[in-house]
């Protein structure tokens, strides 16, 4: 891939025999099919679980595994403050947190991710927090980092992240901070489920800095772009659409814009139902549909978290992969399916 930068956020599988724990074999497998389909891994993020039942400890292994497999794919790992067992009570104790985690993720040889940090959420009086903490923890690094606005539609304990529960308060405070610091920062990635905000935002950027888009809404026409520019991607949403993406992603290569939207927006009303509220359940859908296209032999999650959507709700995410035609197998999708 060569006209956009593409990252799927990944899903971990469970042992079956104890959800407590991770199947390492079958979540690299995954890991490896994203990567021979073009895709670039974005590792231990939400879609991963984290602060949903994916503890620090497992996401530290997940990263080195995940590097030790890369094999020259694309690799960039999350790195927040969810070892943070109590709530922090400076400044400090977060950017500590935050340093041990990224500490593990450039040893490991990937591009770090600054997650949104729930901790930090709570202890922050206003912007300039956010600058003290972001500038110290990019000031630190060996490589450029993405930094993640995760909107509270995908985590409630994030409300009012950058300093303000006004959007237009707290993307002034973002873009002060990615221009202070634009010589660390690689890119954004935008979560918030707002196509216009994001292109706004992606127009006002300093020269170099990337957005990734993180909607799962209305991914095909920020990734297409317009006359002022494109968003790259980080999504949730590829990590059961890869091969739709791969070839999506191949017709925008050879100048196709229209070739490219004709392959990918037909995809976005089973986004649409994957990520509907609450969104944060989404992950229950997308394992959903690797058990159904056959990448995991079974459907369970770390902590149970199968159990958060309905049967009529993935039925029905059943129902438009279906007619995407997205199973290599459907009678085995169908079988699968019928199960529930």
């Amino acid at each position: 891939m060569s006209s956009r930068i593409i990252f799927a956020a990944a899903h971990v599988v469970a042992d079956p025999d104890d959800n407590t724990k991770v199947d390492w074999d079958a979540t690299l497998a995954f890991r490896r099919h994203l990567w021979q389909r073009g895709l670039g891994v974005a590792e231990a993020m939400d879609t991963a679980q984290r602060g949903m039942g994916l503890d620090w400890p497992t996401a530290a292994e997940l990263i080195k595994r995940s590097a030790a497999e890369a094999d020259g794919g694309l690799l960039a790992c999350g790195a927040g403050t969810d070892q943070l067992t109590t709530p922090p009570t400076s400044l400090d104790q977060v950017i500590a947190a935050y340093t041990e985690q990224l500490s593990v993720v450039e040893s490991a040889g990937a591009q770090p991710i600054l997650m949104a940090s729930r901790q930090l959420a709570a202890l922050a009086r206003d912007a300039d927090d956010y600058h003290e903490v972001y500038g110290r923890l990019l000031g630190q690094l060996s490589d450029k980092a993405i930094l993640h606005w995760l909107g509270p539609m995908f985590d409630p304990a994030l409300t009012g992240y950058w300093g303000s529960e006004d959007l237009d308060e707290a993307t002034e405070t973002f873009l002060a901070v990615i221009e202070a610091n634009a010589e660390r920062v690689d890119g954004v990635k935008i979560s918030l489920l707002d196509a216009e905000r994001e292109i706004q935002l992606r127009r006002r950027l300093p020269t170099g800095v990337r957005c990734y888009t993180g909607d799962d809404f209305n991914y095909p026409r920020l990734i297409a772009g317009d006359e002022h520019g494109h968003s790259d991607a980080l999504l949730g949403v590829f990590d059961p659409l890869a091969v739709v993406a791969e070839r999506a992603i191949g017709r925008l290569d050879l100048g196709d814009i229209e070739g490219f939207l004709a392959t990918l927006e037909p995809t976005v009303p089973l986004a649409r139902h994957v990520f509907e509220a609450p969104t944060r359940f989404y992950k229950t859908g997308v394992v959903f549909l690797a058990w159904l296209g056959g990448y995991q032999d079974h459907f369970s999650m770390i902590g149970g978290l199968e159990t958060a959507r309905s049967r009529e709700h993935l039925l029905r995410c059943y129902e438009l992969a279906a007619e995407l035609d997205l199973f290599a197998d459907p009678e085995l999708a169908a079988r699968r399916a019928a199960l529930l």
